[in-house]
């Protein structure tokens, strides 16, 4: 079905519009137009009393209400209509005209509803969308509140194809051939027989296929037609060459087109065994991985093409070539942007199954929803040629036992029956699912006891005796079934497992569905030599909200919690922060996976930290920066690191040699460093192979940085989703970064355009991305404007505290 854009022009209040209730309670909030994807709880009050919503980031839960007038025309009486919502958080309510159409629990998963029973053509309705996302804890990270996907309306002839009704399947491919089929689900639900012709085209710009197929229904009747093309020298979608081509399926009879659908599609072989690993379109391929969460930072849970197309292209950039979509259904924005930019995708389905790890998680309904959040997973999936296998779950309690890992089997069963083309996974924690028998494990192993509680927590506990708690007999025994119905083994925190089972289970094949960022040089090196270990998903690719704290650095405090307190907001423990800077570890990883041909990289310990004893997490890297700008602290040492696959290094400090080092010989591969004195100047380390120069990088103090603004677009489109990202900066005439400059900023959108969130990267703050005033966190922060509904002119106003302005002109079409 052609899908038209109902993104526009709802009502929003906080609390529900319920005259019974508001006698009790008083009444809702008052409407406000808010334009379509909108997260509610971005603008709530975070509160240090929030305690149990700290994996929220101290955001404030809270049932919200959309309402909509849609006036039906009357020519549309007696077609159906229909009415997709990409994403509610969380427990979406659709009313209209007063009457509940559907309940959609489960609130990163889209559904679509049938409306045309409960129209009043000719007349204006009255559409109303409730969240009721009060209930809580729910959550173990950001997930935000509210219709913070798209909204579609689709309307067709009573004969029409149902929605999402075309799935393209590659049969078979090569350079020189392709075979495609398409399978189109029809339905007729008219009172009396119907016959017509189903087209598609399928197109890459250059060359077309096109076919023909008759289909005739009974009244009340639905089918699945399916026609087969055959695609010429057709140009694969690869990693390296994400080729799409573009379908369009008519439905028509005598009287012309009742029904179309179009789409992109990408046609490519993915194949698997332990031999070869991994292949795409025949070709062996090791997945440079990273977990993102669906949170966009300062917009916060809104899911539009800008935001993941920005996000996904950095990535790509920084060399990484494969997503998991940590924890959840993710939007198709997100995957559309992961076909464009050539990166493979592990799908996630869910974080518990029946046992909950938040009180009143999914956990509560998913016996009775998860069939058909199932398959609204893969209605949205399956046409993306990024999205190559899905998991079923993450870290999940129930797999450790005989009764409760039936589940697992249930889900694989459902995605294969109706996804058969996808390999299928599981982010297994061996200590998660293992924690009732930890008792029983210490016992054995003669080690006293150990007590059972938050994962992370006991993690960082049990420290080195880690190794041995997962892989005794008993640990093992408990997973066992659980494993053994993959098609790939992931493992979370376990790349030791790897090569220890490939001897008693060769079938078996592996792949790290989550990793500690700083253990990569070791991980890499099993995956590079295993062919049947095909990648690495690091957690995590991309800051987030939520979980705040779980990557911080910090002086040694006594007691020990994974999360940090209020004012912590984000997780810290992103590659990229979450304004989409890439900090130090990003660099050492893309070395580490062969990039940045030969090139050093350069990171400097702050040195307010040296000499302290600081906690670092699983997930801390080190307390580096790309900076030689700390004013205050001449004269004072600090640790210069330099990140370099080169045989050897030299470092200069303002033209001073500080000596030539052999790489390989320190704590980390890729990773030497030196103790230096701070002095301002010049940082430049040399990087030799072969006893030749083969790359070099500079680190240069700042002086005199001066605010800059760098905007990604200066055109919108009036209504649309389009956003526009504006990074500002205090930067040298010679283009360095002051990292030291934290002036505080003035935000004033004007005109046509609007601000969709603003903030820095600061992961312990008080500011909320709604604020129109930040204060700059290692000299720089982030802007998003997006259009308002009318065409015309608009400007964002940027002033800092010491009389700066820049000004940013906007075209809105």
């Amino acid at each position: 079905m052609i899908k038209q854009n109902f993104n526009q022009n709802w009502k929003f209040r906080r609390g529900l519009d319920n005259p019974m209730m508001s006698a009790f309670v008083g009444p809702a909030g008052d409407r406000v137009e808010v334009c379509l994807p909108h997260d509610a709880m971005i603008s709530s009050e975070r509160r240090a009393e929030n305690s149990i919503e700290e994996g929220i980031g101290y955001y404030t839960p809270e049932n919200v209400e959309y309402e909509k007038i849609y006036p039906a025309p009357v020519e549309d009486a007696g077609k159906v209509t229909y009415m997709e919502f990409e994403g509610v958080y969380g427990n979406a309510v659709l009313e209209i005209n007063g009457q509940v159409v559907k309940r959609h629990r489960f609130g990163f998963t889209g559904f679509t509803a049938k409306i045309s029973d409960y129209l009043k053509y000719g007349e204006n309705n009255v559409i109303k969308m409730s969240a009721l996302n009060e209930i809580h804890p729910n959550g173990r990270f950001y997930t935000g509140t509210g219709i913070y996907r798209t909204v579609n309306l689709m309307i067709s002839d009573a004969f029409h194809i149902i929605p999402d009704g075309v799935r393209l399947t590659t049969l078979q491919a090569d350079e020189e051939m392709a075979a495609v089929e398409i399978a189109v689900t029809v339905r007729n639900e008219n009172s009396g027989h119907r016959k017509g012709t189903l087209k598609t085209t399928l197109s890459n710009g250059v060359e077309s296929v096109v076919i023909n197929t008759v289909i005739n229904l009974m009244s009340s009747d639905e089918q699945v037609v399916r026609q087969r093309v055959y695609v010429r020298n057709p140009a694969l979608w690869s990693v390296e060459n994400p080729n799409l081509y573009h379908y369009e399926t008519t439905l028509e009879d005598e009287s012309g087109i009742l029904d179309a659908e179009r789409g992109t599609f990408g046609i490519r072989m993915v194949t698997l065994d332990p031999v070869h690993g991994l292949m795409v379109n025949g070709k062996s391929i090791k997945l440079r991985g990273g977990c993102v969460h669906s949170d966009n930072g300062p917009i916060g849970a809104v899911s539009v093409w800008d935001a993941e197309n920005r996000r996904m292209k950095m990535m790509k950039e920084a060399g990484y070539n494969a997503i998991r979509t940590a924890h959840n259904p993710v939007s198709r924005a997100f995957l559309d942007a992961c076909d464009k930019n050539g990166l493979l995708v592990m799908e996630e389905f869910i974080d518990a199954w029946t046992h909950p790890k938040p009180t009143f998680d999914y956990s509560l309904w998913m016996t009775d929803c998860w069939e058909q959040d199932i398959e609204d997973m893969v209605r949205v999936a399956y046409n993306h040629p990024s999205v190559i296998m899905y998991s079923i779950g993450n870290e999940i309690p129930d797999i450790g036992t005989d009764l409760s890992a039936r589940w697992g089997r249930k889900y694989m069963e459902k995605l294969k029956s109706i996804d058969s083309t996808r390999l299928v996974t599981n982010g297994v924690n061996i200590m998660m699912a293992n924690l009732d028998k930890i008792g029983a494990i210490a016992k054995e192993m003669g080690i006293g006891d150990l007590q059972a509680g938050e994962i992370n927590n006991m993690m960082a506990s049990v420290g080195q005796i880690m190794g041995q708690l997962v892989t005794h007999p008993i640990s093992m025994n408990a997973i066992r079934e659980s494993c053994d119905m993959l098609d790939v083994v992931g493992y979370n925190y376990a790349a030791h497992m790897y090569e220890m089972q490939h001897q008693t289970m060769p079938h078996r094949i592996f792949l790290g569905s989550e990793t500690n960022p700083c253990e990569l040089d070791v991980n890499w090196e099993i995956v590079e030599r295993n062919s049947y270990v095909i990648g690495d998903f690091a957690w995590t690719a991309w800051d987030y909200i939520g979980e705040p704290g779980i990557g911080r650095i910090e002086e040694k405090q006594e007691g020990f919690n994974v999360y940090s307190p209020y004012p912590w907001m984000l997780a810290y423990c992103g590659d990229f922060d979450i304004t989409g800077y890439r900090r130090p570890v990003s660099y050492w990883r893309e070395i580490i996976w062969g990039g940045r041909n030969h090139k050093p990289y350069i990171a400097v310990q702050r040195p307010e930290n040296i000499g302290k004893e600081l906690y670092f997490s699983q997930w801390s890297w080190t307390d580096s920066i790309s900076s030689w700008t700390f004013p205050g602290f001449e004269g004072e040492k600090t640790v210069v690191e330099v990140y370099s696959d080169c045989e050897e290094v030299e470092l200069f400090c303002n033209g001073k040699s500080l000596g030539r080092k052999m790489n390989n010989t320190e704590k980390k591969k890729c990773y030497v460093s030196w103790d230096v004195e701070y002095q301002p100047g010049t940082l430049e380390a040399v990087g030799f192979l072969d006893g030749k120069e083969s790359g070099r990088a500079l680190l240069r103090t700042a002086e005199d940085a001066i605010l800059t603004v760098k905007a990604d677009k200066t055109g919108l489109k009036a209504g649309s989703e389009e956003l526009a990202y504006v990074e500002i900066e205090y930067r040298t005439k010679e283009d360095d970064l002051d990292m030291f400059t934290d002036h505080r900023i003035t935000l004033e959108a004007a005109g046509n355009i609007e601000i969709a969130g603003s903030g820095t990267a600061n992961p312990r703050t008080e500011e909320r991305y709604v604020d129109l005033e930040h204060q700059i966190y290692e000299g720089r922060m982030l802007a998003v404007v997006r259009a308002k509904g009318v065409a015309g002119e608009g400007s964002l106003k940027i002033t800092d505290e010491i009389g700066s302005v820049r000004v940013i002109q906007y075209q809105v079409l």
